[in-house]
């Protein structure tokens, strides 16, 4: 059970409640708060002009909305803004979109009644998640599209998808006997106006982005281990010059990964030996190529731009991110633009592009192991069948390639693409949504390509007959992923084995130690 609204909910948290289903409850102090602040608002808005209470919205919030509609403006804000396209989220991501909104509104600073996060909490566990679409938000007036979306299922309306179907909302609050929301002053304005689209999804594009790195972690480590390379590019020694965090955490895990291995060699054991500098033409390449050499330097880089992505996030996840916030405290309503999506859009721009790096070497390792010419170990495409006859992993190939070639293509950044709207009330906004889904695409790109590096790992592993050499932790990724992809001689469809592998990858981390 995990506690919302007690202490800041950290990236752990989320993920035990997004990907290993443990139930939310809500703190009972929040709850307090939040009763507070929802009478604090009552009293002072009565014979106050408030933006988005008794005015309308956006360049609208001139004209004055009188007493007897003030509920309903609420609802047609609501229904006036589902107004989405393209594909629906996935359940994974709908369901982070309702955590990240929930725990915005429990901060306490909305104005809000307790029946919406209580509404929340309940179809948080209950896996009833709102069917959003893709396409709509810009990012700066909050996240309005998508969660627009969550507040038409929230009052009872629309869709939703729930055991695995999309099926009306309100067959489904039946069936479980939900009651839907009902407005008491801004719930509409308070469910729509923040970030918590781009917030969700971007949390589950941190949580995905440290595994894909453990991830090529390992499979740096692997090839580097397969064909024999020299140990001090990830020493101690080497990188503790170099003064980057991300750098030596990554030499850190390549020591572990790599300790006990018998094909990893000594550079003072084979080249630093009296008898090799008679040679005119040495045997042994003196460097690796740098898809090889140089994972430390790729690598470091990368992992320090998930940590800041997930010290933004997670700050942005524990945010007050509406407008107006209402200050119970100060007793005072404070108008301004805490939905304003630019923290995350930035952090999802320079995240997608440090995965797309990362499946960038991944696609020079593949392309090492596969060219005979470049690693002098292994057959043509490492085919393990009849060359000229077989194929191997020829085929599959192409697939890391093009779609490598899709993540370079998407890594423009939203950030910067600004497009004023809203009769130009929203003159420059963040597009922060976009660039959360974009990095999400470039996430499941980037498995996809793992995927086919460490296929290619193992059937390489398999032609040398090696195992009995190979690190405790190399060998048993090679045991575990044996079991659902068999080595093979000769040729078949691969793009089974392709998606198996990769759920295999995205439902978690390597083992090492």
């Amino acid at each position: 059970m995990i506690t919302v609204g007690q202490d800041v909910l950290s990236l752990a948290d989320f993920n035990d409640i997004v990907f290993n289903h443990k139930p939310v409850t809500l703190s009972p102090s929040a709850l307090t708060n939040i009763e507070t602040n929802f009478k604090f608002l009552q009293n002072f808005s009565s014979n106050k002009l408030i933006y988005g209470i008794n005015t309308g919205f956006g360049p609208m919030a001139q004209y004055k909305v009188s007493e007897e509609n003030l509920l309903q403006l609420q609802y047609n804000l609501i229904r006036s803004h589902s107004s989405g396209s393209g594909n629906l989220l996935s359940p994974l991501q709908a369901k982070a979109l309702m955590i990240a909104r929930l725990n915005s509104l429990i901060q306490g600073f909305s104005g809000v009644h307790t029946d919406i996060v209580e509404l929340l909490q309940e179809l948080i566990n209950q896996n009833v998640t709102p069917c959003v679409f893709d396409h709509g938000g810009v990012g700066a007036s909050g996240d309005l599209v998508q969660l627009a979306h969550l507040g038409l299922v929230l009052i009872g309306e629309g869709e939703v998808i729930y055991e695995g179907s999309i099926q009306p909302t309100a067959d489904v609050f039946k069936r479980l006997n939900i009651k839907p929301l009902s407005i008491h002053i801004r719930e509409g304005l308070a469910t729509i106006n923040g970030t918590s689209a781009m917030t969700g999804i971007g949390m589950v594009n941190v949580i995905q982005a440290h595994k894909l790195l453990e991830w090529s972690a390992m499979f740096s480590a692997m090839t580097n281990e397969i064909v024999q390379a020299y140990d001090d590019h990830y020493s101690h020694e080497l990188n503790i010059v170099k003064h980057h965090k991300g750098q030596n955490k990554i030499a850190a895990m390549l020591r572990d990964i790599l300790s006990g291995s018998k094909m990893i060699r000594s550079r003072t054991d084979h080249l630093y030996h009296p008898g090799n500098i008679d040679q005119e033409v040495f045997e042994d390449k003196v460097q690796e190529y740098y898809s090889l050499r140089c994972v430390t330097q790729v690598l470091g880089p990368i992992l320090d731009t998930i940590s800041q992505a997930e010290e933004v996030l997670v700050n942005e996840l524990n945010s007050v991110n509406d407008n107006p916030v209402i200050d119970h405290v100060n007793q005072n309503v404070f108008h301004g633009g805490n939905f304003h999506g630019d923290y995350v859009s930035l952090e999802m721009d320079k995240l997608k592009i440090a995965i797309t790096k990362l499946s960038m070497l991944s696609e020079r390792q593949l392309n090492y192991l596969l060219n005979d010419k470049l690693n002098l170990k292994f057959p043509p495409f490492v085919n393990l069948g009849v060359l000229g006859f077989n194929f191997g992993m020829q085929g599959v190939q192409f697939t890391a390639t093009s779609t490598v070639a899709e993540n370079q293509t998407l890594s423009f950044p939203m950030y910067v693409h600004s497009i004023p709207n809203n009769n130009d009330n929203q003159d420059i906004v963040s597009m922060g949504c976009n660039a959360a889904l974009m990095t999400s695409r470039v996430i499941d790109n980037s498995f996809s390509v793992l995927a086919i590096q460490l296929m290619t790992i193992l059937q390489a592993i398999d032609y040398l007959n090696c195992q009995d050499k190979l690190a405790s932790a190399t060998l048993a990724v090679y045991k575990e992923v044996r079991a659902i992809f068999p080595k093979f001689i000769e040729d078949a469809p691969r793009y089974k084995d392709i998606e198996k592998v990769k759920q295999f990858l995205a439902a978690g981390k390597p083992k090492v130690g």
